[in-house]
């Protein structure tokens, strides 16, 4: 019998599916959801090819229209669920937003903002990592193996 699905898990599946959704686009299969009171109030997927724009990634697209719905620049109470570490860039906008909680999926050794620093973001958001790693890993392993 399957383990029941938490609510990480939940979550971190429809910010995979963003990332399938950038992935039809030909852009790097990041996803993001963002959850406000157990509520989706906002999504996002890289469109950083589309946009022609470098900063257009999953979280920054979330965290822009999770603003947009809460009327205001702060995400206390929200959680962010990404399926790859946020990068350095990412990390300092959701810094800015204190967030109050990540959720990411695959570690990323080469951009992560782990790479970096210890923690950029605000001194009272968690960060819980690992969240069904091994589908966000291979989404993203796969993508790199058909551009090579």
């Amino acid at each position: 019998m399957a383990s029941p699905i938490n609510d990480d898990e939940r979550f971190m599946q429809l910010a995979l599916n963003e990332a399938l959704e950038a992935q039809k686009r030909d852009e790097v299969p990041i996803g993001a959801v963002i959850v406000s009171q157990g509520r989706v109030i906002a999504r996002g997927h890289n469109l950083t090819e589309t946009l022609t724009d470098v900063t257009a990634h999953a979280e920054m697209q979330a965290i822009t229209a999770a603003q947009g719905t809460l009327g205001g620049k702060y995400l206390k109470d929200c959680t962010l669920y990404v399926t790859v570490e946020p990068c350095l860039m990412c990390a300092g906008a959701l810094g800015w937003s204190q967030i109050s909680r990540i959720v990411y999926g695959a570690t990323d050794d080469k951009r992560g903002y782990h790479c970096f620093c210890d923690s950029p973001f605000h001194k009272k958001t968690s960060v819980t990592a690992g969240v069904l790693e091994e589908q966000c890993s291979k989404l993203m392993t796969d993508f790199f193996k058909k551009k090579r």
